[in-house]
């Protein structure tokens, strides 16, 4: 999965809801949304732990490597997104959060636009939270 078909699995942080979620994951997350949306490698690396799988859709696999390089290819441009149905799951060591997101924006030149239902899951570890595991979906266009 390249480009655009990549960029349906891009997944982003519920910034809009996370009042219930501890002060450290909600700032990570901003944080995880944040680098997607620039392309900022540095934190990629940092928040997206080694063992990280992003799941497709379409059953894709994508690990850490693969999914950085998406987000930091000098082609892609994204906009800033807006969280609707938030999902959040948190227990002690570990978090589930996701929502629906219209991820807009272009690859090489060429606008997209696709509406994806997500889950990133978060693991505390040594301290530290980390995205380890990520899914998403396309919505359909008449849902």
């Amino acid at each position: 999965m390249r480009g655009p078909a990549m960029a349906a699995a891009l997944l982003f942080a519920p910034t809009a809801a996370l009042a219930q979620v501890p002060p450290d994951l909600a700032r990570e997350a901003r944080e995880y949304e944040r680098a997607q949306i620039e392309g900022d490698r540095a934190a990629l690396e940092r928040l997206i732990a080694d063992d990280y799988v992003l799941v497709g859709g379409d059953g894709s696999r994508t690990d850490k490597g693969a999914h950085i390089a998406e987000f930091t290819a000098p082609e892609m441009d994204l906009q800033p997104v807006v969280v609707r149905d938030p999902v959040e799951h948190v227990w002690t060591d570990g978090a589930a959060l996701g929502g629906t997101v219209d991820v807009v924006g272009t690859y090489g030149g060429t606008p997209f636009r696709q509406t994806l239902r997500y889950i990133d899951i978060w693991a505390l570890r040594d301290g530290e939270w980390r995205v380890v595991y990520g899914q998403a979906t396309r919505v359909p266009a008449a849902d």
